[in-house]
């Protein structure tokens, strides 16, 4: 049997706590199809009905349901009465009405004869303050009661076992927002990273729905709109800037953008983006962090560029393994999905591009915290190769065998003459002389 949830809003749980009556009744709103129901106006014993706001986004059912005056009751009662009712919800048991009735400090009202009604109780000195039952002339049944809106709640609720200042004063800058991008985003502000500055100069396109965060209803929008659009109305505390650029052409943008963040990271598709990052990340003195899937999504790559000298860029590295006779995927990063006969068909699917864009923002939210000193987010290594629907004979670190196997490999240091980690080598104006390979 399906249980009924009441909302009680700050607002009303507010002026039931200045009320001086004691008691008083209550306006309900109930929705039938989802058995759930708001307090939605407030009555101090016999004086007039004061209404109360439900701090509900557009579009809940509650906003359209039916509201019901004096369709319930409040009181103020004894602090035992809450113990009672945390004790009844554990034991699966029941009050009679008259000891209810009993543990009261102020107002009574018989319940109907035909049907239980709502009674919400206030106990100042309580723990919960507010409980809920449903009270008939012969027993008190336990409610399900939910505060909402109330100012306590939030990031608040998970001190002290998550550095929540820490995450939300860093700005994340996330480079290309396609279907790992924008799941990153997602964790991200999960986190609680307080500022996520979106880049890309795309729209959402009708062959990206399959696999992307955004819906129908953001179909022909810039992506970075959408996706700003979305997060603020899931993560109202997260700051979203959302820039139509692209990280190569709009490079003269991107330096002053890169030098406010404490890390950026890059699921943009290509060579080109990726080393763009690369080398302006490490200009910037900061991390980043590169997302992809290889190999018609047969495994999932995750690199962290670290900005150390003892620490190569990704041009570095990929000579690194190319020298060891190691996996090159570049080659195959500029070709496009889906469309055109060079295209390659849409191999990976949504859940592990999910599963890569997840990875990528808890490796770049544990390398802020091990830099404020939380030493339990260090990363095995820098560069992760993750199972997805792995096959035999690809070369190291990609010949992983198993689904949702992870290995980590660690990078070296930079290579002599390498213009992005020794600047005395290169132009200041782009990446210089990187090649393909």
């Amino acid at each position: 049997m399906t249980t009924w949830l009441v909302l009680l809003p700050s607002a009303a749980a507010g002026r039931i706590a200045a009320a001086g009556s004691g008691w008083g009744h209550l306006t309900m709103t109930i929705d039938g199809n989802h058995y759930l129901a708001a307090i939605t106006g407030v009555r101090d014993g016999n004086r007039a009905m004061y209404p109360a706001d439900l701090g509900l986004p557009a579009g809940h059912p509650l906003h359209v349901s039916d509201a019901v005056g004096m369709s319930a009751t409040w009181h103020r009662a004894q602090a035992e009465l809450n113990t009672r009712w945390l004790d009844c919800r554990m034991r699966a048991a029941n009050l009679t009405t008259q000891a209810f009735r009993d543990l009261l400090l102020r107002g009574w009202i018989n319940p109907p004869a035909d049907h239980p009604r709502l009674t919400v109780i206030y106990a100042p000195a309580a723990e919960p303050e507010f409980t809920a039952w449903w009270l008939d002339r012969e027993q008190a049944i336990p409610a399900d009661l939910e505060l909402i809106g109330r100012p306590d709640l939030g990031w608040d609720q998970l001190r002290p076992g998550w550095p929540v200042d820490s995450v939300q004063r860093a700005r994340i800058t996330v480079i290309g927002v396609g279907s790992i991008g924008s799941a990153a985003v997602h964790a991200l502000a999960a986190y609680g990273v307080g500022t996520i500055a979106l880049v890309d100069p795309d729209r959402l396109l009708a062959h990206n729905l399959i696999r992307h965060q955004l819906d129908a209803r953001h179909l022909g929008l810039m992506k970075v709109d959408g996706l700003a659009d979305q997060i603020r109305s899931s993560w109202p505390g997260t700051v979203i800037e959302p820039l139509a650029l692209d990280v190569s052409a709009h490079a003269d943008k991107m330096r002053p953008l890169f030098d406010i963040s404490a890390v950026v990271v890059c699921a943009a598709d290509g060579v080109g983006p990726r080393r763009v990052v690369s080398h302006l990340a490490r200009r910037a003195g900061i991390p980043a962090v590169l997302a992809c899937v290889l190999e018609e999504g047969e495994i999932g790559e995750i690199i962290r560029m670290m900005p150390w000298p003892t620490k190569g860029c990704l041009l570095c590295h990929r000579q690194d393994l190319a020298d060891a006779g190691g996996f090159d995927p570049e080659p195959t990063l500029d070709i496009p999905y889906g469309r055109g006969s060079g295209a390659r068909p849409m191999t990976a699917v949504a859940g592990d591009l999910q599963l890569i864009g997840q990875l990528a923002a808890k490796v770049a939210v544990a390398t802020l915290l091990e830099g404020d000193g939380y030493y339990e987010q260090v990363l095995p290594a820098d560069h992760l190769v993750a199972g997805l629907r792995p096959r035999p004979g690809l070369p190291a670190p990609a010949d992983v065998r198993r689904a949702a196997e992870l290995r980590w490999t660690s990078i070296g240091p930079p290579r002599p003459g390498c213009p992005t980690c020794h600047p005395a080598a290169a132009d200041e104006s782009g990446p210089g002389r990187e090649t393909a390979g």
